[in-house]
């Protein structure tokens, strides 16, 4: 009886730990919403105003490339910049740009051709 009591209470501690771990990435998790708005120093560049992004904007995606810490997040943000970039004026070529000309290797892709859920 008391080893069945011990291995629930073990039991317990361990799913409550489990729980706690994935609240806490998924609290952390950076949303669409989130993304956009980090990313509008980078506006000038991504609709063709500027002819290279200002370092804020490298650094606003280096942040955002960095919060999108699991491969739902990049999912998420990937089908989110699909949705958002034409209606914000974006151009493709300058998102798929985006990345290389800020020296980043990216995890979340900006391309607007490309299958998010791989």
């Amino acid at each position: 009886m008391e080893k069945k009591l011990m291995s629930l209470s073990w039991s317990l501690g361990v799913l409550g730990l489990v729980v706690l771990f994935a609240t806490a990435s998924s609290v952390h998790a950076i949303t669409c919403q989130d993304a956009i708005m980090a990313l509008m120093p980078c506006q000038k560049f991504l609709t063709g105003f500027a002819y290279k992004p200002c370092a804020l904007c490298c650094k606003a995606m280096a942040n955002v490339n960095a919060a999108a810490n699991t491969t739902q997040v990049r999912r998420d943000l990937c089908t989110c910049f699909q949705q958002a970039g034409p209606a914000l004026g974006v151009m493709p070529d300058k998102a798929e740009q985006l990345p290389q000309v800020c020296g980043l290797t990216v995890f979340v892709p900006m391309d607007p051709n490309i299958d998010c859920s791989t």
